[in-house]
């Protein structure tokens, strides 16, 4: 029998799996990954760099990437960390496969996207253009859906990738808004030249807002956290990467890069301490109730981030610097917990704290690795993560008593639950069998520890790049000093009282059990995972209600067309100022032919829709198309004109042959109710939106339209005429694959008809 359990997979008895050879995409996304961490402390040494070419000029749209403070950062995090996790993930994807038995032909579907994703992230990190941001943003959320859904056969993956990118991707939306207000606004997408344009405003304010809501989606903040946990049915590399260097740090990496705009708005950064404390608290509570023991590092990830959105919330040097130590410190330790929760897992075929402990004795390499990965988190000498809550303090006294406590408290917590899930692994009686651990589910798990202790030890590299991040996030230098101090200063002091408390919510569980447990209830009653999952319902219900009405016939689905669209254009005319938009011009020389032919066509649409002679409808749509062609003749445009006239006129014979082969009486149609209203309507809606955007464009042409540059090259293309020259050179390849469908198309009819099916 195959157990898997919370993304891991062990055996239960039966014959042992074969092996699945070397994971070579594994290994090359690795090499790629170490590859790609040199790039960026080489860049880092140098000085960092960038470049910048245009992408679309008509949108001033433009490729730029800097390599600067906050983009080596969460660079050596993306590549770093995740040189690290592919490792681990080469041997723990090959015993996942072989438990579940599934062929190792899948790796192929999961080492592509773990690639994606870092490069998404380093892609994400350096771009310097709000859109090429929300390219990567989004990229990030794709990346997870896939890897979050790769175990497809299994309901609750499945489900878990759907949440988590309709939460993120639709969040992103209002990045994308964002964007547009102030590229209005400012003329142009470039985050340097918008943190120089723009000035405390309305428009900066709202544009802010939006930018803080898709971050503090993606980051998992509350109250849109809750699809952070059912994200653990990924396998543990996934859950490794995605937690510490990837798609969660997306979002505070968004925060950072904009943050001078959101200091614009007073009203932004207030708003992100209280979304900040609420996810600290929310998080570390709900983190101490857990038995999973992912889920507990889940709960443990929206609290931790809760601290960096706070801090960037406080602003300032010591905020944004203090944030982006916290991101440093964070990365190393969460990641190593999440590879020691998946070696565990694997070794004993146990994924709940309850079943588990006594490891140490058994397992003294992992569980000195994970004890380090847990001090850091816990902020405990001599770890690199002291120093991160010590810069937490600071921020915190400098913004107000109420913040203190919040820190304290939020470090209270952290201590409790990190003491929790390590004890329960490795301290008391043995229960559960411990099989062997694979050594490369460890060796990552050791390597992080040893950076947290060197870290703790010499701290001024860690320092130097987290104060190079801050500047990018304030626009002025930033130094951190953090440093060792045995007084009695308030930092230490709050860090004592900090470990005291959560000592007590050690000791006495109860205490921290009874919140937890009403914590947890509310949350299930009222909490935002069942709004999600009544709006999920709402909407599946009326999507089933619309098509049933819509595929009813052939005209209900065409209004079910039509009409939405003319509504949205009415929209957009009622939202956008029309004044002077539309212009009346003089009617002369051929527009007295054009006006006749322009009639005929009304008239001759008017009777396709009331004939029901099939003849008619065939007579009144040549009249059409040959009215539209004698049209195109007086406005200049004979070539077109005359493949018009041969095209309609193959039409009608066409059409005029089919119609000889048709039985002579049309089969009677079932009685459906008489609504004749609903056809005039829908023609009239749609027919209204048309002619008002064509009036409107044809009033204010674009200014800088392309037809001119086309007129301009037409001489070079060796042609006398724009719409030949247009249609074989310039569209060239468009035409032929045109050409090339309707020659599908005519040998698909040919072979009907020569088969006998029309004819």
């Amino acid at each position: 029998m195959v157990v898997t359990r919370g993304g891991a997979a062990t055996r239960d008895g039966g014959e042992p799996h074969p092996r699945s050879g070397v994971d070579w995409p594994g290994w090359v996304a690795c090499a790629a990954a170490v590859a790609g961490f040199a790039l960026c402390l080489l860049g880092w040494a140098r000085g960092g760099g960038g470049f910048s070419v245009p992408w679309a000029s008509t949108l001033d749209l433009r490729l730029s990437f800097a390599l600067d403070g906050l983009a080596v950062l969460y660079g050596l995090l993306a590549t770093g960390v995740g040189a690290l996790v592919f490792a681990y993930g080469t041997r723990y994807l090959t015993l996942h496969l072989e438990h579940q038995r599934r062929s190792a032909v899948e790796r192929w579907r999961f080492w592509p996207w773990m690639a994606l994703f870092a490069v998404a992230m380093v892609g994400l990190a350096t771009a310097q253009d709000l859109v090429l941001v929300f390219v990567f943003f989004d990229l990030t959320a794709v990346c997870s859906y896939f890897l979050i859904g790769f175990d497809r056969a299994e309901r609750g993956a499945r489900t878990a990738a759907l949440m988590a990118l309709l939460v993120t991707v639709v969040a992103a939306v209002a990045m994308l808004v964002a964007a547009v207000l102030l590229y209005a606004a400012h003329g142009t997408f470039s985050i340097p030249e918008l943190l120089e344009r723009a000035g405390p405003s309305t428009t900066t304010t709202v544009a802010g807002a939006l930018l803080a809501v898709a971050a503090l989606a993606k980051s998992a903040q509350v109250p849109l956290h809750f699809w952070l946990p059912r994200a653990m049915a990924a396998p543990t590399p996934v859950s490794a990467y995605l937690h510490s260097a990837a798609m969660v740090a997306a979002g505070v990496l968004v925060i950072g890069r904009v943050h001078p705009l959101l200091a614009r708005g007073e009203g932004v950064l207030t708003g992100l301490v209280v979304v900040g404390a609420a996810s600290v608290v929310v998080g570390g509570v709900l983190a101490l109730r857990q038995d999973v023991l992912k889920q507990v590092l889940a709960y443990s990830t929206i609290s931790q981030y809760g601290y960096v959105v706070m801090l960037y919330g406080i602003g300032g040097a010591e905020g944004t610097g203090a944030a982006a130590f916290y991101v440093l410190a964070h990365g190393v330790a969460k990641s190593a917990l999440f590879m020691t929760a998946g070696a565990v897992t694997t070794a004993t075929g146990e994924d709940r704290l309850s079943r588990l402990g006594g490891l140490g004795r058994r397992a003294p390499v992992l569980a000195a690795a994970a004890g380090v990965a847990a001090a850091t988190l816990a902020a405990l000498p001599p770890t690199v993560g002291f120093f991160k809550d010590e810069l937490l303090f600071t921020a915190a006294l400098r913004h107000g008593p109420v913040t203190a406590v919040l820190a304290v408290l939020a470090a209270t917590l952290t201590f409790a639950y990190l003491g929790r899930f390590w004890a329960a692994l490795f301290l008391g009686p043995p229960r559960g069998r411990l099989g062997a651990t694979p050594g490369l589910l460890v060796a990552p798990v050791v390597v992080l520890a040893a950076v947290a202790l060197l870290g703790g030890l010499v701290v001024a590299p860690f320092a130097r790049l987290a104060g190079d991040a801050a500047a990018v996030s304030t626009g002025a230098p930033v130094a951190l000093s953090p440093a060792y101090h045995l007084d009695a200063r308030p930092e230490n002091l709050m860090a004592v009282a900090a470990w005291v408390l959560g000592g007590l919510l050690l000791v006495l569980p109860r205490v921290a059990d009874r919140v937890a447990l009403v914590a947890v209830a509310a949350g299930e009653r009222w909490g935002p995972r069942r709004a999600y999952e009544a709006a999920l319902h709402a909407l599946d219900r009326l999507s089933a209600a619309l098509h049933d009405r819509e595929v009813r016939d052939l005209r209900t689905s065409i209004a079910a067309v039509l009409v939405p669209a003319g509504l949205l254009v009415g929209l957009a005319f009622v939202a956008t100022p029309t004044a002077g938009a539309y212009a009346v011009g003089p009617v002369a020389g051929a527009d007295w032919l054009v006006l006749p032919l322009l009639a005929l066509v009304v008239v001759a649409t008017a009777v396709i829709a009331r004939s029901r002679s099939r003849l008619a409808v065939v007579l009144a749509l040549s009249v059409v198309g040959f009215a539209l062609a004698a049209v195109y003749a007086l406005v200049g445009a004979p070539d077109v004109a005359l493949v018009a006239v041969v095209v309609e006129t193959m039409l009608t014979l066409v059409f005029v042959a089919a119609l000889a082969r048709m039985p002579g009486a049309a089969p009677t149609a079932p009685a459906r109710p008489r609504r004749r209203w609903r056809d005039p309507l829908a023609g009239g809606v749609a027919g209204l939106a048309v002619f008002a955007s064509v009036w409107g464009f044809l009033s204010q042409p674009a200014a800088d339209s392309v037809s001119a540059e086309h007129v301009r090259l037409t001489p070079a293309a060796h042609g006398g005429d724009v719409v030949t020259v247009i249609v074989a050179d310039f569209r060239g390849l468009d035409t032929l694959v045109e050409i090339t469908v309707l020659l599908v198309a005519v040998i698909g009819v040919a072979t009907l008809m020569r088969r006998g099916r029309l004819w």
